[in-house]
């Protein structure tokens, strides 16, 4: 039986909120439902490795799913033809340039099986309120000076919670989440939260852990300082430091 949280205070982001424990979750992966979508909370469910997803007309339903889908610094691929994709140039990358313009891409693309869209304009304004607090960050692609990918997340100690990615050319999400990934490893993260199974971040990486695994590498993720504030000046675009050291790992 779901468990509902009712009206909650909104929470600024010096205040915690105890979620029931996510190894209570439904069978589906459902922890509790209701609440809302304040900096304290969003926050706060991420730390416990809960999130939250629903669509129009639902209360907010959080969940945690078990398996868990994550990438991991050992597990991230880099196939020769994607190093030759981010070699070529044909795109480049910024981060925290344009995050509202990306997670408003982001809700608009369709997606197969989906009529509507979960990044409903509340979640908007919420995770672009994490982002003016230092904690929601994007990526963004360019090729020929047009916006043509991006992707979005969190960042909490050294673990990355992406949310979403959009791609308005063939090629600019993978060369987007590969660069972001390359240098989010080599500056000491320690996992990439995917959330749910999908066979696109499988290609790159992307690995089922159980919940108990996931929350025992968050933990340790967690213990991390935390990377808060605007990222626009620490990317160093693709080749970097971040590529050179891991092209010992790129496999066929």
């Amino acid at each position: 039986m779901i468990r509902f949280l009712g009206r909650l205070e909104e929470l600024g982001i010096d205040k915690d909120y105890r979620f029931p424990p996510a190894e209570e979750a439904s069978p589906e992966g459902i922890v509790c439902a209701g609440g809302n979508l304040s900096p304290g909370m969003l926050i706060s469910a991420y730390r416990q490795g809960i999130f939250p997803w629903y669509g129009e007309d639902e209360p907010i339903l959080w969940w945690s799913p078990n398996p868990r889908f994550a990438v991991l610094p050992e597990t991230l691929h880099v196939s020769r033809s994607s190093l030759r994709l981010l070699r070529k140039g044909e795109y480049g990358f910024s981060l925290d340039q344009r995050f509202r313009t990306v997670i408003e891409a982001c809700a608009k693309v369709p997606r197969p099986g989906q009529s509507g869209t979960w990044i409903l304009p509340e979640m908007i304004e919420a995770y672009t309120r994490l982002h003016s607090l230092g904690y929601a960050h994007s990526l963004e692609v360019w090729k020929e000076g047009l916006l043509v990918g991006g992707l979005y997340g969190l960042s909490l100690g050294g673990a990355f919670f992406g949310e979403s990615m959009f791609s308005l050319s063939p090629g600019a999400s993978r060369a987007g989440f590969l660069s972001l990934a390359l240098w989010l490893f080599d500056q000491g993260f320690l996992l990439i939260d995917s959330q749910v199974h999908t066979l696109y971040v499988e290609t790159l990486g992307g690995v089922d852990l159980p919940r108990g695994s996931y929350l025992a590498k968050l933990g340790k993720a967690l213990s991390l300082p935390d990377r808060r504030g605007n990222w626009s000046g620490l990317f160093p675009g693709f080749p970097g430091s971040g590529a050179k050291n891991r092209e010992a790992q790129v496999r066929t």
